[in-house]
């Protein structure tokens, strides 16, 4: 990994990366939601013996087989791409982060597609009871699914329970309860997924709308709506709660990505939050422009949402790459920040004692691999800067970051008071006269969608150049492969999803406007 890396490489492979990923997330957190919300109806079905409730199921179940069966296409290819495109990355670290996703094909992923055929096929040939138990099965196992993932995920943005074994100059887990149970993989499982259930719970009060504006099926979209606006009202309340979580988390483990949020460069105490504002375009590092050409900011809340102190210091971009200023390490004792110059100086000591380490293991003179060893375990803290050329690098994107940050809250915000007011005037029998929050509630379904993909912009382009944090940057990731290669393969799989996405959604606006088999229910 030592060797000079072509910039093209990594800029498309990084560009293919995201597009599958991004592509991946549009099915993704409708499935997570929209499985539990099946599984509640199927449950009052079960427990009523309502037909009617066993419609509603059915066709919900049908919207989600369509959406699961192309989501689990994009995720395959994005698995793919490790091996392909990253294998630096999956040779470094492949015995930890390899462990979670096994885990997830083993366990999580076995276990949803053994019981969705019981779920889609098990009507009227299996009991209703264990009907409902897979249908059950089914959302646990996808929601499982994605905790393994995000275990995966979350390692990344904060490495806990390894070793690096210098022998075979790959991560090594010492600890599988530290990667599981890290305060970011928790953290970052309660918010994605209480995510998706807000996105799903979205989709189905937004369809369900439309057929109360074409006077269609309205059992079935009253009944719908009920059961999403609770469930979305919770979701979405429990989404602010975790994403107070991911600021603290942040705070603590990403002192640069916090600062890209907030487009802060100089750091101070009692810091506030930036609630609507404009960052100047082209400001760069240390180039003395002022960070905005308006903000409006409410005071001393950046510092109680990332320190739960209002007083609290948080380092702003250019602290961050000068150093000098005090904060927590890793375990808990105050301590005087380095200077990305100084990190990027210990990073190439370690790079260099790794070196030195194989070659003194080469000439079997243990007495210097005892101490090239000490000097790699002294700064490998810091590896990954050894490969970057300069402080301003381990600057992510402000003003993309910044802006997807404020999209996916003052979204997420709206939904609160979308969802309550749809669960009031529901339950008050008032929603279809009210055709203006009926239309609206259509055009909330692109909302969440919006959101979720400005949610994943924060979290991964927050964390540039990173792909470990601190450990390694996507420079010493990639595959030494060709950039025609990786240009072909991001073309063609921008097709191949394009077209899944548009397949998608006409299948999906064929199955809606058909509505379900059994007409019960108007």
């Amino acid at each position: 990994m030592t060797e000079s890396m072509d910039l093209a490489v990594v800029s498309w492979s990084k560009a293919q990366f995201a597009l599958t990923a991004m592509y991946h997330w549009i099915f993704v957190p409708l499935t997570l939601g929209l499985a539990f919300i099946i599984a509640f109806m199927e449950t009052l079905y079960v427990k009523t013996g309502d037909e009617e409730w066993k419609r509603i199921t059915k066709f919900w179940m049908t919207l989600f087989g369509i959406n699961f069966a192309i989501g689990v296409a994009t995720g395959i290819i994005l698995e793919f791409e490790f091996g392909t495109n990253w294998s630096n990355y999956s040779w470094f670290v492949g015995d930890i982060f390899g462990a979670p996703l096994a885990i997830e094909g083993i366990m999580a992923f076995f276990m949803e597609t053994t019981f969705i055929a019981v779920m889609f096929f098990g009507w009227n040939k299996v009991s209703k009871k264990f009907h409902l138990l897979s249908t059950w099965l089914v959302a646990i196992g996808a929601n499982l699914s994605a905790l393994w993932i995000l275990v995966a995920n979350a390692w990344m943005q904060y490495p806990a329970g390894m070793q690096f074994n210098p022998d075979t100059a790959r991560n090594e887990m010492v600890n599988f309860w530290d990667v599981l149970l890290s305060p970011v993989a928790v953290n970052k499982f309660l918010h994605t997924i209480s995510q998706g259930f807000l996105l799903a719970s979205a989709f189905v009060v937004g369809v369900s709308a439309w057929y109360l504006l074409k006077n269609r099926h309205k059992l079935l979209a009253k009944r719908s709506i009920i059961i999403a606006s609770v469930f979305g009202l919770l979701s979405s309340i429990f989404v602010g709660l975790t994403g107070d979580g991911s600021a603290y988390q942040v705070s603590q483990k990403q002192p640069m990505k916090l600062a890209a949020m907030e487009g802060l460069y100089k750091g101070s105490e009692g810091v506030g939050l930036v609630m609507l504002g404009m960052p100047t375009p082209g400001k760069v590092y240390n180039d003395n422009k002022d960070p905005f050409i308006f903000k409006l900011e409410a005071p001393k809340l950046l510092s109680i949402l990332g320190y739960h102190d209002k007083d609290a210091f948080v380092p702003g971009i250019n602290d961050i790459i000068e150093g000098g200023y005090i904060y927590k390490n890793k375990n808990g004792e105050e301590a005087v920040a380095l200077s990305a110059a100084q990190k990027i100086e210990k990073g190439k000591l370690a790079i260099q004692a790794l070196g030195d380490y194989k070659a003194a293991s080469d000439a079997k003179n243990k007495e210097m691999m005892v101490y090239h060893k000490k000097i790699l375990d002294d700064n490998f803290e810091y590896f990954g800067y050894g490969y970057l050329k300069d402080a301003s690098a381990t600057i992510p994107s402000v003003p993309l970051v910044f802006y997807s940050f404020r999209v996916m809250v003052g979204i997420g915000l709206l939904f609160i008071v979308f969802f309550a007011l749809v669960l009031y005037l529901v339950l008050e029998k008032d929603l279809e006269q009210k055709r203006w929050l009926l239309k609206a509630s259509i055009f909330m379904v692109p909302m969440a969608y919006i959101a979720s993909q400005a949610g994943w912009i924060v979290a991964e382009v927050g964390r540039q150049p990173w792909v470990i944090q601190d450990i390694l940057p996507t420079v010493a990731a990639v595959s030494r492969i060709e950039a025609g290669a990786v240009q072909v393969t991001f073309f063609l799989f921008l097709i191949i999803f394009t077209t899944l996405l548009i397949a998608e959604m006409k299948i999906m606006f064929t199955q809606i406007k058909k509505g379900p088999k059994e007409e019960g229910g108007k």
